[in-house]
């Protein structure tokens, strides 16, 4: 199960709570965040060129998708093994973020060439398991902008990068997020409204009920 949605829309937050609801309720749950900081050479260089450390590398769309890629590649072991080995696996990005933010940043669509080439890339030729199910956190961007300043204030580790301080990428990435789970993109999409609490119950129940 894949968790996708804008910076700050609440990915990390959902991820934990359902986490616990699961568990609560018997499930074995395991959890990958991408792109995976501090474990994955390819997601440091993702860090860096977003902070401005790689020149003028960023500037180059289709090189930002790759390594966002090949840091799902050089997981894609520690993927099936953990969904192998538990009833749930979370993960908070995936292929689809990487569909919806350099879509946005190429000024495409859902269905433009873009996304048909990461899907080429990402599920047919490195072969990354495809998804059961997508959860969509929709939240206004204004209020996940103000959430990923509160966020990088509270955090000094979490300065704003170039995509998340980028007001008008953000909006289109959410339209472009919007696409895909109209699509049905690799799996089916749910959307959940991320203004309100959740209901985390319903939630647990209908993933397990999967």
């Amino acid at each position: 199960m894949v968790i996708e949605g804008l910076d700050g829309a609440g990915k990390n937050t959902l991820t934990r709570s359902l986490t616990e609801t699961l568990e609560e309720r018997g499930a074995s749950v395991a959890r990958i965040a991408f792109p995976r900081y501090g474990h994955s050479v390819h997601a440091d260089l993702v860090r860096d060129a977003l902070h401005g450390r790689l020149g003028e590398l960023p500037d180059s769309v289709y090189a930002m998708a790759l390594l966002f890629a090949l840091d799902r590649r050089d997981a894609a072991g520690e993927i099936r093994a953990a969904a192998a080995e538990h009833d749930v696996l979370l993960l908070d990005r995936y292929v689809a973020s990487n569909a919806a933010y350099c879509a946005a940043r190429l000024h495409q669509h859902a269905d433009g060439p873009f996304v048909a080439w990461l899907r080429e890339l990402e599920i047919d030729r490195f072969g990354l398991p495809r998804p059961d199910l997508h959860v969509l956190l929709r939240v206004p961007r204004e209020l996940a902008a103000r959430r990923a300043r509160q966020r990088e204030e509270a955090d000094a580790d979490r300065a704003l990068d170039s995509y998340e301080s980028n007001d008008d990428l953000q909006a289109r990435c959410a339209e472009v997020y919007d696409e895909l789970a109209a699509a049905n993109w690799l799996a089916p999409w749910w959307v959940l409204d991320g203004v309100d609490t959740p209901d985390l119950v319903k939630l647990a129940e209908d993933v397990l009920r999967r």
